[in-house]
């Protein structure tokens, strides 16, 4: 077992409060730390803690010991004036850890609201409160939705409620009315909680579970929208139109009017509210006994957040928690035998990290990082699988038509893909033998706790089919399920709202509540599984824009990286330090010539053997971003050139390219010795001398060759191509006499001329040899053209240019516009390809496969996993 160990790195602080941990190291693994630990530190400050392994794991938990500096000087927010002394900019980013308090006098007089930049005075260590000053007043707020309010318009998604929607809206009472009460059950004496993340609005779901001699009686209270959005009501259609609450950064569109989804519809604490109930039986082996589902009324006993939930089950003690303790406890005894259960049959456990984006009051992204998965989210997600399960299973026992939530299992295609991808790794495992669902967990367990598992999950993800509503189930493949329904979230889902009626339409008969038919329910499925669809896609792309706004600053600056995906035009680079993905072009890997290999799905070079395959550790330069297109570009840390490639025609292009040609082949002939002459040489070294360079150019070949892009090999093979170069009796400073200077072998020059005249049909005329007379005129006007070669040389010497990054100048130019192969536009969701060798037309396509699984989301403002 491991030592307890100092460390220095980086903290990144979560909205919950808890934070996690980068140390300097890059061998060691990131570090838990705890809400207790974080007291006074804000995200992106240099730290050293105190490292120690937890039992039975590989993961490491930590506590902060001292802060080493502050990566925080100045924040831009809005600022609010509290009352007549001081105002605050609040921390809506959740990365300070509290509001920043301004005193009135150092406000500059910046108005309520208004958008301001302010220097940190002092930090909240040490009894001192987190005090500044305002040092600019930027104006009126700026809209955060900028970037938002394009991808809702392009991807056509609901903004407004109609005029009838908002009317109906304002006849809703803040709390439920005392005769909605009747014919309900009471639950306002159990303790029913609520647990979501720090920045949720709308609770949808409540839990609750007592311990008798026959198991675990589980309560989840679901908030009942079907009572107030009723079928054919204006509400109703424009919820049936969204199909679904989109969640941005900080701001979300929602199925529903806010008076129900942050009102009457959400369950929060200490207000009576009316709810849907599922009551499910299991005993101490997790199998469901009895199920009961009722209208009821209920009140939350305290609204719990993940990270609070975490501090009760690790041990600790939260005061404000104390009377629901207990609660929490049991919950998580009975997930734990739901889990083990669930993997046993054959769920697949694919840990997907969510983005999380920290934005600041102006929308704009201050860090992004990994979403870190505690087991407060497994516990509430376990529960709410349940009652998924106990309803779809109620369902079909009454054989009625209704919506369920499948996913059918991968193509064959796609699974020798996968096990491809994952024998390349190393895995031993086959995944066409026996129970499909099996083998791939078996198979991800073989890389547990290694760099290369989360790049595994995600291709695993990739390979299955995208899950969908529909009225027809076969099951869903990914969860293991045979019955599987979505009931838990009908404040921004409408097939749970579905749910909801068919299900009061049996278990209440005299509701009024009516089935639906096979017709509207089929053409329910196509028509939501779209909108969910859609508002994925929206949230993805809103994420790729935010992600590139972010990385503009550190264009130039290099970061250490993954490879996460290889394609025909390029590889993708996962950052290690954000969770942030960018495309390192083929052109830009290197000077020489990348070739796809699709047996075993990497890039090889011709000459060398030298590969990029997944999982390979990398250095890159950041090269451009674009907030427009959401895209960022990587090229290899380290390659630099001298001049700009600025507004560069194709014409000079080409013209470049062939001169480039003709240089290399008159040094190439130029530094080799006659043939013959190398061919007596040999014949006097005699054979045994011979095989021995033979047996020592093949050793080279095969060392760099095995190495697969392992650093030593590459040195080694780079350090003896520069012996050899050294070797070689061409001198640097001689130039071609063709193009403007003299050289001392005629006779290479004449075989060139000669070489030109047979394959370009023109003779060049007769030259001077002055440097500054340059090409010869005619040559340049043929290939430039005068009024080009004029414009070039009223330009400033090439000499005087500032020296820039090649790959850095070419990528921030060009920036893929005419590249129809660059379709995935950087989308975190990693993309692959699907080749048609076929058609030409359609070779390296892409195609979105991603679907199945959603794990827990994190992002701001959502909190809640999609199987929720």
């Amino acid at each position: 077992m491991q030592k307890k160990k100092l460390l220095n790195g980086t903290i990144k602080r979560h909205p919950d409060g808890f934070g996690f941990f980068i140390p300097d190291d890059i061998g060691h693994p990131d570090v838990y730390i705890p809400r207790n630990s974080m007291e006074g530190i804000m995200t992106n400050d240099k730290v050293v803690i105190e490292a120690f392994p937890e039992k039975g794991t590989e993961r490491f938990r930590g506590e902060i010991i001292r802060i080493l500096s502050r990566g925080t000087k100045t924040v831009v927010g809005r600022f609010y004036k509290m009352n007549e002394r001081v105002g605050a900019i609040r921390d809506e980013g959740k990365g300070w850890g509290q509001d920043l308090k301004i005193k009135l006098e150092d406000s500059l007089n910046a108005k309520d609201k208004e958008l301001v930049a302010a220097e940190i005075l002092t930090y909240p260590e040490e009894g001192k409160s987190f005090t500044g000053k305002v040092t600019e007043i930027i104006g009126d707020a700026l809209d955060p939705l900028t970037d938002i309010k394009r991808v809702i318009r392009s991807n056509n998604i609901p903004l407004e409620f109609s005029k009838e929607t908002l009317e109906e809206a304002k006849h809703f009472n803040e709390v439920p009315d005392e005769k909605d009460f009747k014919g309900r059950r009471d639950l306002r004496d159990k303790s029913l909680i609520t647990i979501d993340g720090a920045t949720a609005k709308d609770f949808d779901d409540a839990v609750y579970v007592e311990v008798t001699d026959e198991g675990f009686l589980l309560f989840v209270a679901i908030a009942d929208v079907s009572h107030y959005v009723r079928i054919g009501s204006a509400i109703d259609k424009d919820a049936y139109e969204r199909g679904t609450s989109v969640y941005f950064p900080n701001y979300v569109v929602p199925m529903l009017p806010e008076v129900l989804s942050n009102g009457l519809c959400s369950l929060n604490p200490h207000v009576p509210r009316l709810c849907l109930v599922a009551e499910m039986l299991f005993d101490f082996t997790g199998e469901m006994k009895r199920s009961d589902f009722y209208e009821a009324v209920m009140e939350s006993k305290a609204r719990v957040t993940y990270g609070e939930a975490q501090e009760i089950i690790d041990g600790n003690e939260v005061e404000k928690h104390s009377h629901v303790k207990e609660n929490i406890l049991r919950l998580s005894d009975l997930a734990k035998i739901l889990m083990a259960k669930r993997f046993k049959e054959g769920s697949l456990d694919l840990e997907i990290p969510e983005t999380e984006l920290v934005i600041d009051g102006a929308g704009v992204p201050v860090d992004i990082q990994r979403s870190e998965r505690l087991f407060s989210h497994r516990l509430i997600e376990e529960m709410m699988l349940a009652a998924n399960v106990g309803v779809a299973k109620f369902l079909s026992s009454r054989n009625i038509p209704a919506l369920y939530r499948i996913h059918e299992p991968p193509n064959e295609m796609a699974i020798r893909v996968l096990e491809k991808y994952m024998a390349n790794f190393g895995s031993k495992t086959k995944l066409g033998q026996g129970k499909l669902q099996k083998r791939l967990t078996k198979a991800l367990e073989e890389f547990e706790n290694r760099p290369e598992a989360q790049i595994l999950h995600i291709l695993t993800l990739r390979s299955m089919s995208q899950a969908k509503y529909s009225m027809n189930n076969v099951g869903h493949f990914g969860l293991g399920f045979e019955f599987y329904t979505h009931f838990t979230s009908p404040i921004r889902r409408y097939p749970d709202l579905i749910v909801h009626r068919l299900l009061k339409n049996q278990v209440m008969p005299n509701s009024g509540y009516r089935l639906m038919s096979e017709d509207d329910l089929s053409t329910a499925g196509t028509i939501l599984s779209a909108a969910e669809q859609r508002s994925t896609k929206a949230e993805r792309q809103v994420q790729s824009i935010k992600k590139a706004r972010f990385m503009e600053k550190f264009v130039g600056q290099e970061f250490d990286g993954m490879i996460s995906s290889v394609a025909k035009f390029g590889i993708f680079v996962l950052l290690r330090e954000y969770d942030v993905d960018g495309l390192v072009r083929l052109d830009d890997l290197g000077g020489e010539r990348f070739e796809y290999d699709e047996e075993n799905l990497r890039l090889v070079a011709k000459r060398s053997g030298f590969a990029y395959a997944i999982g390979d550790k990398i250095r890159i330069q950041v090269a451009a971003a674009d907030p427009e297109l959401g895209q960022i570009n990587f090229v290899l840390a380290g390659l630099e050139k001298e001049e700009s490639d600025e507004e560069r025609t194709s014409a000079q292009a080409t013209a470049e390219s062939f001169l480039k040609k003709l240089h290399g082949q008159q040094k190439e002939r130029s530094g080799r010795p006659d043939r013959r002459d190398k061919r007596d040489e040999r014949r006097d070294q005699g054979p045994g001398k011979r095989r021995g360079e033979r047996e020592e150019r093949r050793e080279e070949r095969g060392a760099f060759a095995k190495g697969g892009g392992r650093k030593d090999s590459r040195q080694e093979f780079t350090k003896k191509s520069k012996d050899r170069e050294e070797e070689r009796p061409f001198k640097k400073d001689q130039k071609s006499k063709f193009f403007g200077d003299s050289r001392k072998d005629e006779q290479g020059q004449r075989e060139k001329i000669h070489k030109i005249e047979k394959q370009y049909g023109f003779k060049p005329g007769a030259r001077e040899d002055d440097e500054k007379r340059g090409p010869d005129q005619s040559l340049l006007n043929m290939i430039l053209g005068p009024e080009k070669y004029r414009k070039s040389e009223e330009e400033t010497p090439s000499k005087d240019k500032p020296k820039l990054s090649k790959k850095l100048m070419f990528a921030e130019q060009s920036k893929l516009r005419d590249n129809d192969d660059y379709s995935e536009k950087n989308s975190d969701s990693l993309k692959h390809r699907t080749p048609d060798r076929k058609d030409s037309k359609k070779r390296g396509k892409t195609a979105n496969d991603r679907g199945g699984v959603r794990k827990a989301r994190l992002s701001s403002g959502r909190g809640k996993g999609k199987t929720r």
